[in-house]
């Protein structure tokens, strides 16, 4: 029998879409805060979010009289039609929200604007009206999300750990506070201050609070822009990296999304200075035309399209590439930290800044049932019926509000402007020292010997150079091709018999489109009859190796929507795979050889890595060494 569902099931249904677990309400409350022009934020957890969720802004408020209008489904004041999905630039919009929330928890809102001399306190549960009643709070908005799913037991025990909740809902904060440095975020677990962002606007300031200071000491500023799309924010130095995308953050037009192309630009401009399956730090802001994206193609609005994908891919592939090129990234030997991951955030005290001033306190009467604290325990309380407003005329009885720079009447320290400027263990060259392989410097080179038929050792001044001899010979190789390739000079290499390749539909429109780039680039192929096509001729430096595999590689690469002028990337492709033909580890090579190395190693334009990120060089100073022998302390 088929029926019509009532409205409660229809809405927690509904709210399957929205809720998944205490992190999805912690960003529609974090994504409404911001939307309404909050410059401070708090958040507070406990029991991972399952017990109770705690969102308080400085924003503008909802007005009384749409208070209860906003938990209905699909009330928005964030758009009137489906045109203005294409002008739309705050985060939330759907009017999905309250309702999805309020449906599956029991939720207290407390809210007040500006022009209201008294705000409202309003109770729902599992989607029902408690009450609705005046309360003294703040200007602004504040949501007490209690017991998520305790009308949905079957969905509750999906849940994972506190931890992991809280966890999810650590890295949505993150988000937040990175996206907006200009609003000051609070966040607190079990009472237990974790992040405290000064609102200033600076995001290194906030990437120091979230990161700690290993790396801080590693960015990079990117402010570029080209006709209506600009790129801010930071990237790391090469030394930083991870096994996984999760360092990985950027925003379109300030929301937080996970987009393939952006990905694929961020690390295609890492490319030659990280290693295969090594992924930067970032932080980086896109602002493009509201026009040219679509946000409405996710329930949790994680994901977007780009009208303009390969053009917003190039844009951020070459802002990355150019910030690190031309700059000395030479690995530090140090036995004690070779490596930087992810570092301990810095201490954040006990007792935080409040995130906003608490006004409009409130008196009790003896039959008055136990204060709430919304913001501050000794200003601000549930109001419930009893309650008795101070007038005006006895506003010196007011308890003094608290300033958000002051920490129980004494002011909050500054964040340290030192942060910034120590040196780390384990770091890379600053960009500001005398470069190490240059001209210049290759003078005072003294070329010591070759161990383990690999590496070269040469003393500079009061450091120690390793190089890796095999890394050194795939970057002079491939930088070689590319110039090669550059001034149309490729060297050709007949193959005898031909290759005979079967290609798809896909392969044989994709060779037929590019075929004049592959004859400038030294193939020469030609149609076999059917689908069979024979590669008569290589470049050079591609002899020898898998030609079939080759084509292939290079076919499926060509086929992901690169344009004409993008032609480049095949290149560096190339040039990837002629390393191959470099000279190889344990083989002993003699010093005039190993001169010749180094003499062509320095005339490439980014020596400091292969093409497949390894560095060719590292160094170790000799104050480092005479600590290994306990010459010195």
């Amino acid at each position: 029998m088929i029926q019509v569902l009532d409205s409660k099931t229809i809405d927690k249904i509904a709210a399957g879409e929205v809720i998944e677990r205490p992190a999805s309400i912690v960003k529609e409350l974090l994504e409404n805060a911001v939307d309404a022009g909050a410059t401070r934020i708090s958040v507070d957890i406990k029991n991972g979010g399952i017990d109770e969720i705690r969102v308080s802004d400085n924003g503008s408020g909802i007005e009384r009289k749409e208070v209860r209008t906003a938990f209905l489904p699909h009330a928005t004041s964030k758009l009137r039609s489906i045109e203005d999905l294409l002008i739309l630039k705050s985060l939330g919009f759907r009017g999905e929200a309250l309702p999805s929330i309020a449906s599956v928890s029991k939720v207290r809102l407390f809210t007040k604007t500006v022009d209201d001399p008294i705000g409202i306190k309003y109770t729902i549960e599992g989607g029902t009206e408690v009450s609705f009643e005046e309360a003294g709070v703040p200007d602004g908005t504040t949501f007490i999300v209690n017991d998520l799913f305790f009308n949905t037991p079957a969905r509750r025990k999906f849940l994972k750990s506190a931890n992991t909740e809280a966890g999810h809902i650590s890295t949505l904060v993150e988000e937040i506070a990175l996206s907006n440095p200009h609003i000051s975020v609070k966040y607190s677990v079990n009472g237990s201050n974790k992040l405290f962002t000064g609102g200033n606007g600076d995001l290194k300031e906030v990437i120091y609070r979230i990161y700690g200071r290993e790396i801080t000491d590693s960015l990079l500023p990117v402010n570029v822009s080209s006709g209506n799309m600009s790129l801010k924010g930071f990237i790391s130095k090469p030394i930083i990296a991870r096994n996984s995308r999760v360092m990985e953050n950027y925003f379109v037009n300030s929301r937080y999304i996970k987009d393939d192309i952006i990905s694929k630009a961020i690390e295609d401009g890492y490319a030659g200075f990280l290693m295969q399956h090594r992924f930067p730090f970032t932080v980086l802001k896109l602002d493009i035309p509201c026009e040219n994206v679509d946000i409405n193609v996710h329930p949790r609005k994680m994901e977007i399209k780009l009208s303009d994908g390969s053009g917003v891919y190039d844009f951020i592939r070459n802002a990355v590439k150019d910030t690190l090129s031309n700059r000395e990234f030479i690995n530090n030997f140090d036995f004690e930290k070779e490596t930087l991951l992810k570092p301990s955030r810095p201490e954040i005290p006990e007792k935080a800044p409040e995130p906003f001033e608490a006004v409009n306190a409130v008196t009790y009467t003896e039959n008055s049932e136990k204060p709430l604290s919304l913001f501050k325990e000794e200003t601000v309380y549930d109001a419930g019926t009893s309650a008795q407003i101070i007038p005006k005329e006895r506003e010196d009885e007011r308890p003094s509000p608290v300033s958000p720079d002051t920490i129980d009447g004494t002011e909050a320290a500054p964040l340290e402007k030192p942060f910034f400027d120590d040196g780390v263990k384990g770091s890379q060259l600053n960009l500001f020292e005398e470069k190490i392989l240059s001209r210049d410097a290759s003078k005072e080179f003294k070329i010591v010997g070759q161990i383990f038929d690999t590496y070269w050792i040469i003393e500079y001044r009061d450091e120690m150079l390793i190089i890796d001899q095999h890394a050194a010979h795939e970057k002079v190789n491939y930088e070689s091709f590319l110039e090669q390739f550059k001034k149309r000079s490729v060297i050709t290499q007949n193959l005898n018999p031909p290759i005979i390749m079967t290609l798809s539909g896909e392969q044989r429109s994709v060779l037929e489109r590019f075929l004049p780039r592959f004859i400038e680039m030294g193939f020469e192929i030609e149609p076999f009859g059917g689908n069979d096509f024979a590669v008569r001729t290589v470049p050079y430096n591609l002899y020898g190796l898998n030609e079939h595999e080759v084509m292939t590689s290079l076919l499926d690469e060509l086929s992901s929507g690169i344009k004409d002028e993008d032609i480049s990337i095949i290149h560096d492709k190339i040039a990837s795979m002629s390393c191959k033909a470099a000279i190889k580890g344990n083989t002993a090579i003699s010093l005039n050889e190993a001169e010749a190395l180094i003499d062509q190693l320095l005339s490439c334009k980014d020596p400091y890595n292969c093409p497949h990120g390894r560095p060719t060089i590292i160094k170790m100073s000799k104050k480092e060494l005479e600590k290994k022998f306990k010459r010195v302390l």
